[in-house]
């Protein structure tokens, strides 16, 4: 209100109106219950943000009746792996940005991350068990959330008309074979061998050069869609005897028996079946002259745009187990990418997610069956946080759908919007895999924006001032949300 004169501003009239909707929905809604089943992270963040919408909700966690082979309690929210939230750093990292957008959506992750935060440097690491025990306690002593004990066979019962599938990397077999036989998918779990994903700006194009192979354009390209990096025959055969001996991943006990995907095999698995396996596979020189001389190279490494903004490229066929340090001091003997900038390393580890650029529509709806909404790691998003998120929004999503309000968006210039337009149709559904939150998903800043920057300043200050435009945005956007007031 402005002083004497007693107007109102926008601010104001924005919280009041938020606040006479809210209590009109109160006042005159009493909504059937939605069902979340899984009790992780991000099941657990979606529930909280349900209930404090004001939406009773049944939380399905089939822990301690099924156990799994990675968890140890029947605690919400356990931590399976590492204990870290990875970095805190709100100005120049992306996951820090994440971290501050969930505080100012009321996350009950963070909440309790922030409540039981240990010594970790610039990350946000906590103590486990009793972060999972706030959790649980928080969730059980809210009147609009019933916890249920036990699995949840199959696809949930047709009754259920606005479900909440959050049930992460270890989805239980019955509801994974009912997912791909709605979905028609071939496979939901396998060991997925993840390829590197590369920030093209890192990628010394002195050396490299856009081609595809035997120019050939193919759908909505331009016979110029592939960067490639060449090798001589030393190079390459430097290159295999690296990849053979490279230190790599030892598989859980639990993991030993689940088969490799055939088509995504670790470029280590194929190097072993013969020194020229791969130049007769990813790294065939067929096709493909060195724009720079003219020669044909002895192999090539290619990289396939990865996203529609054009910021990350994906080494084709170069899924790996390798460790991450050996992994790029590998990959940075390549010519081209010696200054590589990695937006996520390659990996292995059994895995069951879906192909949601294709599968999901932009609220995270199955496309085949609208009443399940998807949520967390089985999306196809990797790390605590993400997965937390995408709870953060598919609780938010589905309690606007139960009172019929419109389901808005976050901006794509918001971690969370960047991060549910990658897996929801900014991937290449061709191509998709588990991606972390990163600079690269984001959109470029605004055209003159680094213009009176410094060139050796350009890269702290576009994150910073990325990280400025997500934060101010999430404000926004949260503020003219019609489940702002809780």
């Amino acid at each position: 209100m402005d002083g004497a004169r007693g107007q109102f501003t926008r601010s104001h009239v924005i919280a009041f109106d938020r606040t006479a909707r809210y209590v009109l929905r109160m006042i005159n809604s009493s909504p059937d219950p939605v069902h979340v089943i899984g009790g992780g992270l991000a099941g657990s963040e979606a529930a909280w943000q349900l209930a404090r919408a004001g939406v009773p909700v049944i939380l399905h966690e089939m822990r301690p009746d099924q156990k799994t082979d990675a968890h140890q309690t029947d605690s919400l929210a356990e931590l399976v792996c590492s204990n870290s939230f990875r970095s805190d750093d709100s100005e120049n990292n992306a996951v820090g940005i994440l971290h501050a957008e969930m505080r100012l959506l009321g996350s009950i992750i963070m909440a309790a991350a922030d409540t039981h935060k240990v010594p970790a440097g610039g990350a946000l690491a906590v103590d486990r068990d009793a972060f999972a025990a706030q959790v649980t306690e928080t969730l059980m002593s809210h009147p609009l959330v019933q916890i249920e004990r036990g699995e949840v066979v199959g696809l949930p019962p047709e009754e259920w008309d606005n479900v909440i599938v959050a049930t992460g990397p270890l989805t239980s077999a019955s509801l994974s074979a009912a997912i791909i036989e709605l979905s028609g998918e071939d496979n939901l779990a396998f060991f997925d061998a993840i390829a590197p994903i590369i920030h093209a700006e890192s990628i010394d194009m002195s050396k490299a050069w856009f081609q595809s192979r035997y120019d050939k354009p193919g759908p909505g390209g331009t016979g110029k869609d592939y960067i490639n990096c060449p090798m001589d025959e030393a190079q390459f055969e430097a290159f295999i005897d690296a990849l053979i001996e490279g230190d790599k991943v030892e598989f859980h006990e639990w993991e030993q028996d689940t088969p490799y995907f055939e088509g995504c095999l670790p470029i280590e698995v194929m190097a072993e079946r013969g020194r020229q396996t791969l130049r007769f596979g990813p790294m065939k020189p067929v096709g493909l002259t060195n724009a720079h001389d003219g020669s044909r190279p002895h192999a090539v490494v290619q990289l396939r745009q990865d996203n529609k903004l054009g910021t990350l490229f994906n080494m084709v066929g170069f899924q790996t187990k390798l460790r991450y340090g050996p992994q790029q001091d590998v990959f940075r003997s390549i010519p081209g990418l010696e200054n590589a900038e990695f937006a996520r390393l390659g990996g292995i580890h059994r895995n069951t997610f879906m192909n949601s650029p294709r599968l999901l529509d932009n609220t995270l709806r199955l496309k085949a069956l609208p009443r399940l909404r998807f949520a967390g790691q089985v999306t196809g998003v990797e790390g605590y946080v993400e997965s937390a998120a995408m709870g953060l929004l598919a609780g938010r999503f589905a309690a606007a759908e139960r009172f019929g309000e419109d389901m808005v968006l976050p901006p794509v210039t918001t971690a969370h919007g960047a991060l549910l337009s990658h897996v929801t149709g900014g991937a290449d559904d061709e191509t998709f895999q588990p991606m972390n939150v990163n600079f690269g998903l984001f959109p470029p800043l605004e055209e003159g924006a680094m213009e009176d920057i410094k060139r050796k300043e350009r890269k702290v200050m576009r994150r910073r001032l990325m990280s400025q435009r997500a934060l101010s945005d999430t404000a926004v956007w949260f503020s003219d949300t019609p489940l702002a007031a809780e």
